[in-house]
């Protein structure tokens, strides 16, 4: 798991790079001031969960519990939602949609996974890291 963990942190670690130097030159063309915060919202959050998959990888090397296994399927999935999310608004507004939809609700329920894998992880520390 933790070779799993620290492959996921490493890729959206380069990945969150790749779209920060997007949003940073092509998309600031392009983006009015707001999309382009609302763009580097998700890079920023996948930055900070990226390294998240990195902790919890080297956490579970040291004591492999399976609180760690669940903190970084959430982390994960909160990238995906909450991150994804983000990009996924930004480029329909850059093409003249509004939003989402109802699929607007997607970016709190990946909050929600980032704040569950901060949890599980903080209990995985407590009951298996002496």
């Amino acid at each position: 798991m933790n070779k799993i963990a620290l492959s996921l942190g490493a890729f959206f670690a380069g990945l969150g790079i790749a779209l920060g130097a997007f949003g940073a030159h092509a998309l600031k063309q392009i983006l009015s001031s707001e999309q382009l915060a609302v763009f580097e919202t998700g890079v920023r959050y996948q930055m900070y969960h990226a390294f998240a998959l990195l902790l919890v990888g080297i956490a579970y090397g040291f004591s492999p519990a399976p609180y760690f296994r669940r903190a970084a399927a959430c982390f994960t999935v909160g990238i995906v939602l909450f991150s994804g999310s983000l990009y996924a608004l930004t480029f329909l507004k850059m093409n003249g949609q509004v939003g989402l939809g109802g699929l607007g609700l997607i970016t709190p329920i990946g909050g929600v996974f980032f704040i569950l894998g901060w949890l599980t992880f903080l209990l995985g520390v407590w009951k298996h890291v002496k």
